[in-house]
């Protein structure tokens, strides 16, 4: 399945690319690729981990998505901010996905979208990545792991739990 949606999104006009991570299929796009203004409109997920705030808007791709062949498709626009005082870097990622039968995949990797990106000072850093779901609906939660690389401190930054639901799905249980 994974091939099937990797060659579905690279051929869309988005400029999807998959990345090598475990079959959860946790796909990047290249950020400058999409039209951020409609995104905007979305409804947003946000959390806040002392001076970092993390805000996801997810939103269904039912081009990629084939009920039928229960495969759901979601992408989900993800943006930090650092209102800190000092540089951070973003390491590695890791995510719980639930789907609606209550069945988890969990999903760690370095980085996101293949890279590990240094945040300045009250500056912000943004990506677009994707999953997929054999169930209509379900939602994912993370943990970015970072680090401020002058006082090589090590934290973990939440990222809320955002729900994923499909047209297919009778109402939003999330």
């Amino acid at each position: 399945m994974q091939n099937d949606l990797t060659k579905a999104l690279n051929d869309s006009s988005k400029g999807f690319m998959s990345e090598n991570s475990p079959p959860h299929n946790d796909l990047m796009v290249e950020t400058e690729m999409v039209e951020l203004e409609p995104i905007t409109s979305l409804p947003a997920f946000t959390a806040q981990t002392g001076d970092i705030v993390v805000n996801v808007r997810p939103f269904w791709v039912d081009d990629h998505s084939a009920p039928d062949e229960h495969r759901y498709v979601w992408l989900y626009h993800v943006i930090i901010e650092n209102n800190g005082d000092e540089n951070i870097q973003l390491l590695s990622r890791s995510w719980v996905i639930t789907d609606d039968r209550g069945e988890q995949e969990r999903v760690h990797g370095e980085g996101v979208v293949g890279e590990q990106p240094i945040i300045a000072p009250k500056a912000s850093y943004q990506y677009t990545s994707g999953a997929e779901l054999k169930t209509p609906s379900g939602f994912m939660e993370g943990v970015f792991h970072m680090i401020a690389p002058a006082s090589e401190y090590r934290f973990d930054v939440a990222v809320p739990a955002f729900s994923l639901d499909s047209p297919h799905h009778m109402g939003m249980a999330h």
